[in-house]
């Protein structure tokens, strides 16, 4: 967001939520952009008339992390939905976000295509925590689980103790970010000019530029596929 104020002369306020929550927030009017990772999500959204257009922004991709020992035997799997089942099946522990985030609407969708319905053991083998990542991943790695994390968090993530990414590459792992102006006709109150600024500032070549140049560590976290528009 530095980089935009500075192009821009335009201050922004971030409110750091999960995508659910972020998505409500919006549909009352409370915000001028979105910027979020749930695609079906953010296509209803604008399709009940309350943003104006999805334009992808970046990706990264989602890893299942868990001990060495890895008692179902899931490491190097090429799918993660066969992963998960193979969890379930062995009722191993698993945390989940559990707080309609996108990480959280990304795992039920993994679920969902492994066959396995995981709320009836809620509390047993599948622990959900109603946390963020970091949380997730701290009380995850405390109880030896697996967990679904984006893999930005997990390679910023400074208490990995012996857990160690196990599944990954899987094409069901894709983690896209869309953006999203909030429709002023819905909600006259939303800002339309500037949140128009930063939808084209982000999906354009500054904003891209500034997506691929954001590498902490030296590791690039996020990379960058708006269209040209």
């Amino acid at each position: 967001m530095p980089k935009f104020e500075r192009d821009s002369k335009i201050r922004v306020h971030v409110v750091a939520v999960g995508t659910g929550q972020a998505i409500r927030n919006a549909r009352n009017g409370d915000g001028d952009v979105l910027l979020v990772h749930a695609k079906e999500d953010e296509q209803k959204f604008v399709d009940a008339g309350y943003g104006t257009e999805r334009l992808d922004v970046m990706y990264n991709d989602f890893v299942i992390v868990g001990t060495p020992d890895d008692p179902a035997a899931i490491a190097g799997m090429t799918s993660a939905p066969r992963a998960l089942a193979k969890i379930a099946k062995k009722r191993v522990v698993f945390a989940s976000r559990g707080d309609d985030s996108g990480t959280h609407k990304k795992e039920l969708k993994l679920w969902r295509q492994a066959g396995v319905d995981p709320a009836p053991d809620s509390g047993k083998w599948y622990r959900e925590t109603g946390s963020g990542m970091g949380t997730t991943l701290n009380i995850g790695i405390g109880m030896n689980a697996y967990v679904l994390s984006d893999r930005a968090t997990w390679i910023s993530f400074g208490n990995k103790t012996n857990h160690k990414i196990l599944v990954e590459g899987d094409t069901a792992l894709h983690n896209q970010y869309g953006v999203i102006s909030i429709n002023a006709a819905k909600h006259p109150r939303v800002n339309a000019r500037d949140a128009q600024t930063f939808v084209d500032w982000i999906t354009g070549p500054r904003g891209q530029a500034a997506i691929r140049e954001f590498k902490p560590g030296g590791t690039q976290l996020f990379f960058p596929n708006a269209r040209p528009r």
